[in-house]
């Protein structure tokens, strides 16, 4: 396990829904070390879309050297991450793209890189959230 925690990137087409579900995460992970997260939403003009260019930004934010988890909420949205890390140099090393359900799947992803997990645990926690029964 690296001494950093693994970086979460929430990816919207809105800002105000990325940087909710980050809020939402974060407190749900509880006390303790936290690991950094970085919405991503909409449009750099603030409106509604994806752009490659505050995906890069996020994820070079919340970049440690344990990797970066990238949680996205609709298909454009899987499109620009697939793009940047098809490019191969837009995103930080360790970057992936996690196929996981948007608000779930984040709290998941927080919480266990929050918790320490590493890639791997961080990625299979949030595609687990898939799972999560409401009845």
């Amino acid at each position: 396990m690296s001494g950093a925690p693994v970086g979460i990137v929430l990816v919207s087409h809105s800002a105000a829904v990325a940087a909710s579900v980050a809020e939402l995460a974060r407190g749900l992970a509880g006390g303790g070390a936290a690991a950094p997260v970085a919405p991503a939403g909409g449009t750099p003009d603030g409106g509604l879309g994806t752009s490659a260019e505050l995906i890069t930004e996020a994820a070079a934010s919340v970049d440690g050297g344990a990797g970066v988890a990238v949680l996205v909420d609709l298909g454009s949205a899987v499109l620009t991450v697939k793009a940047l890390l098809a490019e191969g140099d837009e995103l930080p090393d360790g970057t992936r793209l996690v196929d996981a359900p948007f608000v779930e799947g984040a709290v998941a992803a927080v919480v266990t890189a929050s918790a320490g997990g590493d890639l791997d645990a961080v990625v299979s926690a949030a595609s687990e959230a898939y799972g999560y029964r409401k009845e």
